[in-house]
């Protein structure tokens, strides 16, 4: 029984208002996260909240703001790196947090971010939270099939999805139903989970593009140069 022996780590990644603290204090059951859409409460700290939910002790991990696009990549990172340390010994699952019928221009880069600063091995421990369930006027299949970006999302987090309606009054069985689903990816993983290792790879392969597109530029500019002086 996998409930038993370990604390479930889930660090919630994606925008600022979007659902996301509601979704954190709606998994554990109590209100740890301040959740009003105000600028004020928007903050760069992470933050971890624990509760005992259906028999399973499970810890949140907050990333609020992170992915505002207002922060620079670096700061982005650095503060991720604290995120990742707050799951000790790793995050079991990523849940990537996208408002229904909101997925902007700014949601894709948002989300495109996080692909990037954790690396395709974060994808196997990724999955996607759809908050404001109540808006959604069909299925979430159907909503789904009107959207090529949030299919290949999809596909990249497991293939697996979960739609929360945080306005619900009772709001436990969302919740054990998205506790069953993340317990099924751990086993699929085999009890691993996300480790610093991993995040030290994507860095570093962050830091090889950006010398290769420096590399390019300098290339090109010495190339100009080169053609202005035989003029």
């Amino acid at each position: 029984n996998l409930r038993s022996y370990f604390v479930l780590e889930i660090v919630m990644v994606g925008k600022t208002g979007i659902g996301k603290s509601a979704s954190e204090n709606t998994i554990l059951g109590q209100e740890c996260f301040e959740s009003k859409c105000s600028a004020r409460y928007m903050t760069v700290e992470c933050s971890r909240c624990s509760s005992n939910v259906d028999g399973q002790q499970v810890a949140v991990i907050d990333t609020p703001g992170l992915f505002d696009t207002r922060f620079g990549e670096d700061k982005t990172i650095k503060d991720l790196s604290q995120c990742v340390c707050y799951a000790s010994p790793g995050p079991h699952i990523f849940l990537v947090v996208v408002a229904i019928g909101r997925f902007t221009e700014e949601e894709k880069q948002s989300v495109q971010m996080i692909q990037v600063i954790f690396g395709e091995a974060a994808d196997r421990y990724s999955m996607v939270l759809f908050t404001r369930g109540d808006d959604l006027e069909d299925t979430i299949e159907d909503y789904l099939s009107e959207s090529p970006e949030l299919q290949d999302l999809v596909s990249r987090c497991n293939n697996q999805y979960h739609v929360f309606n945080n306005r619900l009054e009772d709001k436990k069985p969302q919740v054990t139903d998205l506790l069953e689903k993340i317990r099924m990816i751990v086993k699929r993983n085999g009890g691993s989970h996300y480790t610093n290792e991993m995040f030290q790879e994507a860095e570093r392969k962050i830091e090889e593009e950006k010398q290769h597109i420096l590399k390019e530029k300098e290339e090109e500019i010495h190339k100009e140069k080169e053609e202005l002086e035989r003029k």
